[in-house]
């Protein structure tokens, strides 16, 4: 994930060098004002969004991927737990020591 990261990242920044370039050679409008450089960072988020999807398509189907089992493995784990705490209540109410306050 932290690869999908900084490659994204990565593609931005290259995004923001190269339109603040074509502002500053005058290929692009400037923005009104003091906006300049947020029209820059908004027009370089706006162009490295696609990229970034179309590109890193492959890294982040693998980031998913790791994601996915990490939740497969949780959930097993989870339910490891619960069988345990399960065998164990069964053990106690089979010997009588989980009884308390109950009529049978």
């Amino acid at each position: 994930m932290l690869r999908y990261t900084l490659m994204r990242l990565g593609i931005f920044v290259g995004c923001f060098v190269v339109v603040w370039g074509l502002v500053y050679a005058g290929a692009l409008p400037k923005g009104l004002g003091d906006s300049n450089y947020l029209w820059v960072l908004l027009l370089a988020l706006v162009i490295s969004a696609p990229i970034s999807f179309i590109v890193l398509r492959k890294e982040r189907d693998r980031a998913s991927e790791r994601i996915i089992r990490r939740v497969d493995t949780a959930k097993v784990r989870l339910e490891e737990n619960r069988s345990q705490e399960d065998r164990v209540d069964d053990a106690t109410r089979a010997t009588g020591h989980g009884a308390q306050g109950q009529t049978g």
